[in-house]
């Protein structure tokens, strides 16, 4: 009776309260966190550990990023408030680390474009999501697309690490910056794919 019981009771456990949900929960919970850290060290003039400390939280947060999906998928969780609100996750993270990074002159001068790119990209995609959802259209994510995630979070790693990250490795910086010109030029292709699927679709259906 009571295995009976708690077997009914687990099955009635929300969706939204799942093992992989919760996972993204804590990646948008991270984004104070990063900031927070970033801004203290930086324009509040604090010590370069905060540095460390938000690349840890970032890295943790990246991780998240991976697990979600891997647990989603072999624990046959998968649900569309997971599907909504992961891609919300991602994109809150690194438009917030963006506008911090820019704040504390990280990010600067032409590579502020670089930004704007990956931001402009990220607002592009979501509309187009969010239309194609009502006609009932899925996009599937590329590998490239995958990939320029990948590189976007490094690059933004290395740039969140900053000057603490210079006193290891003298280039931190820089190397950030490179990745975060290599991830907008991705940006650009991808989100070009995007558009066109979207375009497509709008066309048939005026079409129609």
């Amino acid at each position: 009776m009571n295995i009976a019981t708690t077997t009914k009771g687990q099955a009635k456990q929300p969706k939204s309260l799942s093992l992989p949900n919760i996972l993204t929960y804590a990646r948008i919970a991270a984004i104070p966190v990063v900031v927070g850290c970033v801004y203290g060290q930086s324009i509040m003039d604090g010590p370069l550990w905060l540095r460390w400390v938000a690349l840890a939280v970032f890295i943790a947060a990246g991780v998240t990023d991976y697990l979600d999906g891997y647990y989603a998928r072999i624990w046959d969780q998968q649900s569309a408030f997971g599907r909504m609100l992961d891609p919300i996750a991602d994109k809150l993270l690194v438009a917030s680390c963006l506008l911090i990074l820019a704040a504390d002159n990280s990010i600067h001068g032409w590579t502020l474009w670089a930004g704007i790119v990956i931001l402009c990209r990220e607002i592009l995609v979501s509309g187009l999501r969010e239309y194609l959802a009502a006609l009932r259209v899925s996009v599937p994510v590329t590998k490239l697309a995958k990939w320029k995630t990948t590189v976007q979070l490094v690059a933004i790693g290395f740039l969140i690490a900053g000057e603490a990250g210079e006193q290891i490795l003298p280039a931190t910086t820089l190397i950030g910056i490179v990745l975060l010109w290599m991830s907008a030029i991705f940006t650009i292709y991808t989100g070009w794919d995007y558009f066109r699927a979207g375009i497509h679709h709008l066309i048939k259906e005026d079409e129609e």
